[in-house]
């Protein structure tokens, strides 16, 4: 049939008459949004406002980090809450990660532990206690008398087993003993010998003390309390879990232990290692000969961006750092394909940390204030 145009201009009509409300709806919804804009910009919300540009230097931050081939992960948190945490690469945040030498932060931490248990007298306890037959057969007055203390610290003066040492070590029968076997490059007591196998001695220790493996030690002193699990820990070739390495665990579960060392020790209302075991492990016994960091019980220090942080560091970019002025955990984990011996990956670390979270964090401190 055919239409004329009087028919087609009152069906237009009738469908615009239709829309009319619909329109008039989304123009409205339009006009409110720009109001909310408008003011939000103008400062009648002050709160709202440093929300909005919180988020955007924090995408910022997240960016920043993604552009750093490396790095997997990064989890930002301040006054114990919990700001952002993202995984890159497609890696998952719920996927244990190695994070190979920080392990000795957690080494650190267990031997304070079995001290205030009581299972290690003290930190003054020299080492012959707990290899009687190693030292049967290898008298050595001086070694016998290093101590718990001397392995915490680094400074035992014996070889490193670390860097270009530490395949050797790895695929020898008996890391205890080729650990001890070493000779002494520096006195005791004296200058940082940066050693797996040091730490290595320590988790055999814990062993010997308690009865109980390292692992099961942490498990019912440590990592239970925390609701934190191992997602592997290596062991030697005579079945004692690896001292300064290769434990692998969650982000989320890093961030607790960086937590706990704010808290002074203290994890949801229990105690479960001393404020005075916290103190004494930040602080600086000695300085490694590779780089400007302080050494305390198996803990890193170094002033970043005018700020005292405290820091668990494991190679290839694996980090908790720790920053109390600012009541903040930062964990970083990364790749460990292809890492460079002169550790190249803190070149962009160091600055993420120092450039962009800090004073991120900073403002958002004053801001609460």
């Amino acid at each position: 049939m055919m239409q004329t145009g009087n028919y087609i201009t009152s069906e237009h009509l009738r469908k615009i008459k239709f829309l009319l409300p619909s329109v008039r709806k989304k123009l409205n919804n339009l006009f409110s949004i720009l109001f909310i804009g408008f003011a939000l910009f103008f400062g009648l919300n002050d709160s709202v406002k440093a929300q909005s540009r919180d988020s955007l230097e924090l995408e910022n931050i997240f960016n920043s980090a993604d552009e750093i081939s490396t790095v997997r992960s990064l989890l930002i948190q301040q006054n114990g809450e919990l700001i952002e945490a993202r995984g890159f690469n497609g890696r998952s945040l719920n996927r244990p990660f190695n994070i190979k030498s920080a392990s000795k932060s957690v080494i650190g931490l267990l031997t304070g532990i079995a001290i205030e248990k009581g299972f290690i007298p003290s930190i003054e306890e020299p080492i012959n206690t707990y290899f009687p037959e190693y030292f049967e057969e290898n008298p050595d007055s001086l070694k016998q008398g290093i101590t718990i203390k001397n392995l915490l610290t680094m400074k035992t003066g014996l070889r490193s087993t670390s860097s270009r040492n530490y395949g050797a070590w790895v695929i020898s029968d008996n890391w205890i003993e080729y650990a001890l076997d070493q000779d002494f490059v520096t006195d005791i007591d004296d200058q940082m010998v940066y050693s797996t196998g040091t730490s290595h001695l320590l988790s055999v220790i814990i062993t010997k003390a308690s009865g109980m493996s390292t692992k099961a030690f942490a498990k019912k002193y440590l990592f239970d309390p925390m609701n934190i699990t191992v997602g592997g820990w290596d062991k030697d070739p005579q079945g004692y879990y690896m001292g300064g390495n290769n434990v692998a665990l969650k982000p989320n579960d890093m961030l607790k232990i960086g937590q706990l060392m704010l808290d002074n020790g203290v994890y949801k209302g229990e105690q479960l290692i001393s404020k005075e075991w916290i103190r004494d492990s930040f602080g600086t016994y000695t300085y490694s000969n590779y780089n400007p960091y302080g050494y305390g019980y198996q803990w890193w220090n170094q002033e970043i961006a005018n700020y005292k942080t405290f820091f668990a560091w494991g190679n290839g970019g694996q980090y908790i750092f720790m920053i109390p002025e600012l009541n903040a955990v930062v964990v970083i984990t990364s790749s460990t394909l292809n890492t460079s011996p002169r550790r190249s990956y803190k070149d962009s670390i160091f600055p993420l940390i120092g450039e962009k979270i800090i004073p991120f964090l900073r403002k958002r401190l004053e801001q609460d204030s």
